[in-house]
């Protein structure tokens, strides 16, 4: 599938910037403590971090007896820093229609939220935390309804027009997103059981719908104490975005040595990328061999025709079987060679759901 994209989003100087700079390792963004420091969204790809790929190389360079180890390419991640928001953006107040125009091109939303005092950084609308998830939830919503009345208007002259009752099914739902918005309710998930019907609302003009993980950018002292309370929900996480900004700028060695010093385990951008990577429901099946070891990106679900497909278009229409391991089982046998004795590589066929780890070796036809 293309390339990823989250959007990083909130309120003015509630240190989106500054995560998407440590997000980058470098400094990109511009981080200056006044409002609309980011105009233009920054864009950034960022990597999926995965140990696998790492292991799976070492064991393709001992099995063929290679002086290296083969490319890695990994699965990404891209992030978009837009502009901050304030109150009344859905009307165009501050920098609202950049916002809203950036937005509606991400696929997740990363949700920024100030949680930390720092008298010398202005608060810029923001209040804390669960007022600041209102407004923006609020703009976001309020910008839906607009754009909701036009797609309904629509939707009825398309029933008029065409007989097909699937169309009657789209107003229903368009009809039921409305109502929620303007009862104040958070959109839920929506079971659209038809595939024509799920395709027309992944692709709807709409924020309220796409998948939203919020960031509570707390300070550097309290950092270890709130991930340690480890009482958030799964669409939630907390980072010291200062900190990991401080931390980009370490080599790979002292970055594990001072995250080791606070008894932190792994990096709040490690845990912030894989949390992004879960929401949109995504998983890597892995290929290896002396050319590279790469990791391909699909939804979970995904069936061994359609993996196939990502890595070229023309494996879908040619696919045959795939050989299948799963990586752990693979780096016990230590080597192909050896799982293919022990009978531990299974032939798949086209009903075959992709596992997250899968190592694959599709057959295809020419």
């Amino acid at each position: 599938m293309s390339s990823v994209k989250c959007g990083i989003v909130g309120l003015p100087n509630v240190g989106k910037s500054t995560l998407f700079n440590a997000l980058l390792k470098k400094r990109v963004a511009l981080s200056a403590n006044y409002p609309f420091a980011t105009i233009e969204p920054n864009v950034g790809v960022v990597v999926v971090p995965d140990q696998k790929l790492n292991e799976l190389a070492e064991l393709v360079k001992d099995e063929e007896k290679m002086d290296y180890l083969p490319p890695l390419v990994p699965a990404v991640v891209e992030f978009v820093d837009i502009a901050g928001l304030v109150k009344g953006a859905h009307q165009g107040a501050g920098l609202g229609n950049q916002f809203l125009s950036h937005i509606r091109e991400v696929d997740a939303i990363i949700h920024v939220l100030r949680d930390f005092q720092d008298e010398d950084v202005i608060r810029e609308g923001s209040e804390n935390p669960d007022a600041d998830k209102l407004t923006i939830e609020t703009e976001l919503a309020l910008a839906d309804l607009q754009t909701l009345e036009k797609l309904v208007a629509a939707q009825e002259k398309e029933i008029r027009a065409a007989k097909d009752p699937i169309e009657q099914k789209k107003l229903e739902i368009l009809n039921v997103i409305k109502k929620n918005l303007e009862d104040g309710k958070v959109l839920g998930h929506y079971e659209m059981g038809d595939e024509r019907l799920k395709s027309w609302f992944e692709h709807l003009p709409l924020l309220t719908i796409k998948p939203i993980l919020y960031v509570y950018n707390v300070s550097e002292g309290e950092y270890k104490e709130k991930i340690d309370q480890g009482n958030v929900n799964e669409n939630e996480i907390v980072i010291s975005a200062k900190l990991e900004e401080e931390l980009a700028d370490y080599s790979e060695e002292e970055r594990k040595e001072y995250l080791h010093e606070l008894g932190i385990e792994e990096t709040g951008l490690e845990r912030l990328i894989k949390k992004a990577y879960e929401l949109l429901g995504l998983i890597s099946f892995l290929t290896a061999g002396k050319k590279e070891v790469r990791a391909w990106t699909i939804k979970k679900g995904t069936k061994t025709p359609q993996a196939a497909g990502v890595i070229h278009t023309d494996f879908e229409k040619g696919f045959i079987r795939a050989q299948v391991i799963e990586y752990e089982k693979l780096i016990e046998a230590g080597s192909y060679t050896k799982a293919k004795q022990l009978g531990w590589i299974r032939t798949e066929g086209k009903g075959y759901e992709v596992k997250d780890g899968d190592a694959i070796e599709f057959l295809v036809s020419s």
